[in-house]
């Protein structure tokens, strides 16, 4: 699986597709959807869809396929290796959603949580199968919230088209058991491999599941904890296992508000107002140092006045 355009800027997201097979374009198809690394920590979440003729599902059958998650990871491979053989046939594409992605769209103001950002991911993928000329009839999804609300929003998204969305529908129906196939191998390939923009030096992989119940994750997450500028985007800011760290472990910040004067209730806290780094004048003698990284990617300098 080539993944050079994600691991290209691994702070965004990114889509992968195959090539739509012929037979997708000319016959009534069936389309499965489902997700990898919803729950981690770390890394990204993976939304996978693989479509093929409603007149192949048995040869799809025939492949193997099952729930992602009953299978080891050579078995994974080893099935992916065969849907993306079955070209004629099967298609599939990937939306990845970064870490940096997810934690910035959960904690925006305008709030846009988990379950939002999945069916959007969801939505954009079908989009995209249809934007490809892929002859959609049927369309098969492991459900994220309350099943029937979901298969609602998607029939009124997609008229014409037949939604099943079910609880564990990756065991229940075939394509949708090659999409978390799809899902689940695009993710292990990108954890394994990710590359930090950070300057971390050799990094430690024994990580764990990456799930935040997870010894290895917690020790993982400490180790790795920046006091100042928090985690690497390997991290999901966002979730309340990296906010409670955070919170017990990194530098307290006051954010200076209309309400009271941001100088006397950064004093009153024991803590520095940011206001007072604008007016600092630097000392002649002041050795230079080497700028971090979050200043100079945003262009920012030090100034001595207002």
């Amino acid at each position: 699986m080539d993944l050079s355009d994600f691991e290209a800027d691994n702070s965004v997201s990114c889509r992968l597709a195959s090539p739509v097979p012929e037979a997708c374009k000319s016959e009534d198809c069936c389309l499965g959807i489902d997700e990898a690394g919803r729950g981690p920590v770390l890394g990204p979440m993976v939304y996978g869809i693989c479509f093929c003729p409603v007149s192949r599902k048995e040869d799809l059958k025939d492949l193997k396929v099952a729930d992602s998650k009953t299978l080891s990871e050579a078995e994974r491979e080893n099935l992916f290796l065969k849907l993306d053989k079955a070209k004629s046939f099967v298609g599939w594409a990937l939306q990845i959603l970064s870490p940096n992605t997810i934690s910035t769209s959960m904690l925006q103001r305008a709030k846009y949580n988990l379950n939002a950002l999945s069916h959007d991911a969801a939505i954009g993928l079908v989009q995209y199968a249809l934007d490809c000329g892929v002859q959609l009839k049927e369309v098969f999804v492991d459900t994220v919230g309350p099943a029937e609300k979901y298969e609602e929003k998607l029939s009124q998204r997609f008229p014409g088209i037949k939604v099943t969305v079910r609880p564990k529908a990756d065991s229940l129906f075939p394509i949708v058991s090659a999409a978390s196939i799809c899902a689940k191998v695009a993710r292990d390939h990108i954890v394994k491999g990710w590359k930090f923009a950070e300057d971390l030096g050799e990094v430690d992989i024994e990580y764990g599941s990456g799930y935040p119940n997870d010894p290895k994750t917690k020790s993982w997450l400490l180790k790795y904890l920046d006091p100042v500028f928090g985690y690497p985007q390997f991290v999901r800011f966002s979730w309340s296992t990296a906010q409670t760290l955070l919170d017990s472990k990194a530098v307290t910040v006051h954010w200076d508000d209309d309400e009271e004067d941001g100088e006397k209730a950064a004093a009153r806290q024991n803590n520095t107002s940011m206001l007072t780094y604008f007016s600092r004048s630097k000392p002649a003698s002041a050795p230079t140092r080497e700028t971090h990284r979050f200043f100079t990617e945003r262009r920012l300098q030090s100034i001595d006045t207002l």
